[in-house]
């Protein structure tokens, strides 16, 4: 009947639905059947007591909500606002909440670690354990660190390199700024109108911040040359498609973003490059961002996008890895010049 809610179908009535939805759109029922639950994972999440002050960011975030990459990504990013968090220890800190010294740094990154774990553990968990059971999805919820881990019973059989599971990985390091609220709603619903499927509507850190997150996580494996990159590929996916959305040139257009995000990083993510010498994020943003890895690098890279090709995580992507290594040039290449 319409107007009756996903969640309160039978089993058989919920795989047939999403089995509809399937034929319809195209998409991996076990790919529909998650889309589900990071929307009522995100739904339990920002209706919370502590909600106004959670930030959704991420790849989930650039799929959902600005609609701007290919690509299914089965985990949730969450920001608390430092200020709200630990509001003792950025007191005097400035806009961005940035420490003074490193110093500082490593003393506010212990004091929030713990905390957060702690606040995970003693209220998050429990909160969207009970919520989510409330709202008719029952699953197991657990904490681990900085980590929920949202387990489900799977209506379908689930392909290799895939869990029923949502991961929320939680951060309290920064503002989440800039962002901007939107709704977020199920893939299935359009497909399925009869039936009401789950709905969010969190803040989600605007798209150009996170083109520059991605960037520079980018540059930094360039410049270490990395051996290993289980699922990274996604970032070098996800940079093209902000590209093809025009996203990236309003990013390279707002120099102040990128700074915002090299000040952060260069304090509480400092790195170091294969010599062994400290990263230069500003220097990424102002003239010598690198997006192209080398050698090894490259062909690690190479064989995890085939990877996630064959698994179904890249939606409808058929780009040859090399044609995409060619766009990111072309990127980087823009960028420099822009910025230098």
């Amino acid at each position: 009947m319409p107007g009756e809610l996903y969640q309160q179908q039978s089993t058989n009535d919920r795989r047939q639905a999403l089995e509809t939805a399937q034929k319809k759109g195209g998409q991996y029922l076990f790919l529909l059947e998650k889309d589900i639950w990071i929307v009522a994972t995100l739904d339990v999440l920002f209706s919370a007591p502590f909600g106004n002050n959670l930030i959704f960011k991420g790849g989930t975030s650039l799929s959902k909500v600005w609609k701007v990459i290919r690509r299914f990504s089965e985990d949730i990013d969450i920001t608390y606002d430092i200020r709200a968090f630990a509001p003792d220890l950025v007191s005097g800190a400035g806009e961005e909440a940035i420490p003074p010294t490193h110093s500082q740094q490593k003393r506010w990154t212990r004091a929030i670690r713990t905390r957060l774990t702690e606040w995970v553990n003693d209220q998050a968990c429990q909160f969207v354990s009970e919520k989510l059971a409330i709202n008719g999805f029952e699953a197991d919820v657990r904490a681990q660190g900085d980590r929920l881990y949202i387990h489900y019973e799977s209506l379908f059989e689930q392909p290799q390199l895939t869990n029923p599971e949502i991961i929320t990985e939680f951060g309290a390091r920064s503002t989440g700024e800039p962002h901007a609220t939107h709704t977020v709603s199920c893939d299935s619903a359009a497909l399925i109108p009869n039936l009401i499927f789950p709905e969010a509507r969190p803040k989600v850190l605007l798209a150009e911040r996170t083109f520059w997150e991605k960037a520079t996580a980018i540059h930094v494996y360039c410049r270490q040359q990395r051996r290993r990159g289980e699922r990274l590929s996604r970032h070098w996916h996800d940079l093209v498609r902000l590209d093809d959305s025009g996203i990236a040139a309003c990013a390279l257009a707002d120099p102040e973003i990128a700074k915002s995000v090299a000040r952060h990083k260069a304090m509480f993510f400092a790195e170091n490059d294969v010599n062994g010498e400290r990263i230069d994020y500003h220097a990424a943003v102002t003239g010598d961002l690198q997006l192209v890895p080398s050698d090894a690098a490259y062909e690690v890279l190479a064989e995890d996008y085939a990877n996630m090709q064959a698994s179904g995580i890249l939606l409808d992507e058929k780009e040859p890895f090399s044609s995409l290594m060619e766009r990111y040039a072309a990127i980087e290449s823009r960028a420099n010049s822009l910025l230098a």
